[in-house]
């Protein structure tokens, strides 16, 4: 299901064109924005359930000797893995694969800065500064203090670019039932319709997003050879 496919099953199913309104401020709020906000309102909420491989993504940076603070990318949600890597692009290069560990055991367990090594832990430090300004983007910190300039890998969690924007998805094209239903709980809550129809929609969404977890959280991550073939039990 693409993005016009979409659109035109939420009109279809809720039997409204979502005509342009006027906002308090005297705004117009469009046909297209108002479709748009519940579209990505309901991506946002399968994302943030559903651990889907479409949704991470992995990325290679740098760190520096002497300093213990690594930039996160600007579209990151969360970390899969992180590792450095040794002699990268030699016959030698390693992995070095580090521990979650929160802020404090690290400050704790490596109070001189100057102390240095390979890392061996990260934590999500907080916001980057640049300037004076704080910004929206997160920063790791390491321990110990990289001794050289190495290079990292970050697997993370991100939000895919919206069926909005793009006009097609993996969402819409391999799971699309989850994404309709969904959309459709957030426009009828905007709509405040019927109460009946209301829990119809939702509980439709509920049924799909169990599906949606059971191919993103268990079959996407098991095979026939470690766990053995599903069977039913016979009676």
């Amino acid at each position: 299901m693409n993005y016009i496919e979409l659109v035109a099953a939420i009109e279809s199913y809720t039997e409204n064109n979502f005509p342009d309104i006027t906002l308090a401020d005297g705004s117009i709020q469009t046909t297209k924005k108002q479709l748009d906000t519940f579209i990505k309102q309901a991506e946002q909420r399968i994302y943030n359930t559903v651990q889907f491989p479409s949704i991470r993504k992995n990325m290679t940076g740098n760190i520096q000797a002497g300093n213990k603070y690594l930039k996160a990318p600007d579209d990151f949600l969360s970390v899969y893995s992180l590792a450095v890597i040794t002699g990268y692009g030699t016959a030698a290069e390693t992995y070095y694969y580090l521990l979650n560990k929160d802020v404090n055991l690290i400050r704790q367990a490596y109070p001189n800065p100057t102390a240095t090594g390979i890392p061996q832990y990260y934590a999500l430090f907080g916001p980057a500064i640049v300037g004076n300004a704080i910004t929206n983007e997160l920063t790791f910190i390491l321990g110990p203090t990289p001794n050289a300039n190495l290079t990292v890998e970050l697997h993370f969690y991100y939000y895919p670019e919206s069926i909005v924007t793009t006009g097609t998805s993996w969402l819409g094209d391999n799971f699309d039932t989850v994404l309709l239903y969904g959309s459709l709980v957030e426009a009828y809550t905007f709509m405040k319709g019927e109460t009946d129809m209301l829990a119809l929609y939702d509980g439709k969404y509920k049924e799909a997003l169990a599906l949606a977890k059971r191919l993103g959280d268990g079959l996407e991550r098991q095979d026939a050879y470690r766990n053995g073939q599903y069977r039913q039990a016979v009676t």
